[in-house]
């Protein structure tokens, strides 16, 4: 059964903005996040072990995310300020602890 137009993007901009948003925006996040883990949690190594798995986990939640916005800049615009925020919050917490 082929897909219902009226659901279909006629711009390849927007299917180019959904796409690159969720490759390249969605792996500085998980990434990102992972390493606030690692700042933030008792354990980091622990947190850095298992982030091996965890993070393409993350890494295809936040492939998927961009298709469910009707427009690809909007997405691309809320993954700069997620990044924007996580890494704030990674800049933070290695002020507070430079060592690890």
């Amino acid at each position: 059964m082929p897909a219902n137009r009226k659901y279909l993007h006629k711009s390849s901009w927007q299917q180019f903005a959904k796409i690159s948003a969720g490759i390249l925006g969605g792996y500085p996040i998980s990434a990102l996040f992972h390493m606030c883990l690692s700042l933030w949690l008792p354990n980091p190594k622990e947190v850095l072990i298992t982030s091996i798995f965890t993070l393409f986990i993350v890494w295809c939640v936040f492939l998927i995310l961009p298709f469910l916005f009707k427009n690809g800049w909007k997405a691309w615009g809320v993954y700069l300020l997620l990044i924007l925020v996580l890494f704030g919050i990674y800049y933070l917490g290695n002020q507070n602890n430079p060592f690890i």
